[in-house]
This record gives structure tokens, sequence and C-alpha cells, in this order.
């Protein structure tokens, strides 16, 4: 397809398609001659993850072009690929590791993936931005007194899996290596607001349910 085919069909605009050309975001089309391009059904599809990214994720374009190196990265097995990807986008601020309920929540969470015998994430601890973004909530919570129990720490983190299930049951349902990373960032900059949108709606279904409008 030509350039106003890849407009036409992507819903973005020939200008923005040649600016995310010009940053590197988009691989070059098959070039017909001086001034023509052919594209794909691959630029397409990039296009689309390029434009969630910015336009949904906020994700900023020097952020967009990180993501999408490690997308491509064919040296990388498919678990370091994804989670190089997802790592790429952007995080919470550092744990302050000075902050005793910071180390507090470390231990906390250390026991919490023990009990669940999450032992893949044990050994990604050091490098994963969830790990840290799970720290700072905790140490959140205990700093500002909320009883969150392990128990139901434990139980959350068992609806999470399921989840994460899900969202890999889904991601192998697409053929080559670089869609399935591409489907798990969009998982990531789509679907978390989709989960957290369900888990509103369930919080009022069921208040509603027990408590009734009045």
């Amino acid at each position: 397809m030509r350039l106003g085919e890849l407009s036409r069909r992507s819903g973005v605009s020939t200008a923005t398609i040649k600016y995310y050309l010009r940053e590197g975001l988009l691989p070059a089309g098959r070039q017909v001659n001086t001034t023509t391009a052919e594209y794909d059904e691959e630029h397409l599809r990039r296009l689309r993850l390029v434009r969630a990214m910015i336009q949904v994720g906020r994700v900023p374009v020097a952020t967009v072009r990180e993501v999408l190196k490690h997308v491509d990265d064919e040296s990388l097995g498919r678990t370091i690929r994804m989670g190089a990807a997802l790592w790429a986008l952007p995080q919470v601020s550092e744990p302050d590791e000075e902050d005793e309920y910071v180390r507090a929540a470390h231990q906390e969470v250390g026991e919490l993936l023990r009990t669940l015998g999450w032992a893949n994430a044990q050994a990604l601890v050091t490098l994963s931005p969830a790990y840290r973004s799970l720290v700072v909530a905790v140490a959140a919570l205990r700093r500002l007194g909320y009883d969150w129990e392990s128990e139901r720490l434990v139980a959350y983190a068992q609806l999470m899996h399921r989840a994460a299930v899900l969202d890999l049951d889904f991601v192998e349902t697409h053929p080559s290596e670089a869609e399935k990373v591409e489907t798990a960032v969009l998982g990531a900059i789509l679907a978390e607001p989709l989960l957290q949108a369900l888990h509103r709606l369930a919080q009022e279904e069921e208040s509603a349910r027990r408590y009734g409008f009045e």
C-alpha cells in the first residue's frame, strides 16, 4: 500500500506517519522510486502500536523508540524480550531505600513471593520495575496505617496470576515473536486501564448488591 492508504487504514495523518518514519518509530517502506514507497501489514500493525503508546499511554517519543528497540531484538529470549520492552515504559519513582517503611515493605513483598511460590519473580527483583512499584505501594499502605494483612495480599496476587494466564494465552495466539511482544506492550497500555475500569465497576456492582442505593 502507498502512504495515503496507510494513512486511511490507520487513521493517522500522512504528516504524522512521516514524522514517525523520521524518528525511527516506523521502519522505512520498500522504495518503488525516488519519491514513492510501499508499505505492508506489518507497517500498519506497528503504526497502531506506536499510536497507542503515544496517544493513549502518553509515552514520550524517546521512550517509544527504546521500547521498540527491545520489541525488535531477536537476540533475546521471549521472557527477557517482553520484560525489557515493558520495563522501558514509564515507571514509578525509585523507592527511598533509607525509609523504614520501604525496608519493611521489601521484607513483606519478599515473603509474599515466597508464599506464592513465585521463584521466577524472586529472581528478577533486582531488575523488575513491577517489584519496585509493589514495594512503593505496600510502603504507602503501611505508612498511612491501612491494615492490609498478608492473606489479603496473597488473595489479590492469586487473582492477578489468573489475569496473567489470560494475558499470555492471548499473546500466544499471535504468530511472530515481534507480534507477541507488541501484544504484551499493548496489554500494558490498553488492558491495564480496562482492568482498572472493570475492577471499579465490579466494586460498584457489589456495593449496590450488598447495600442497595440508599
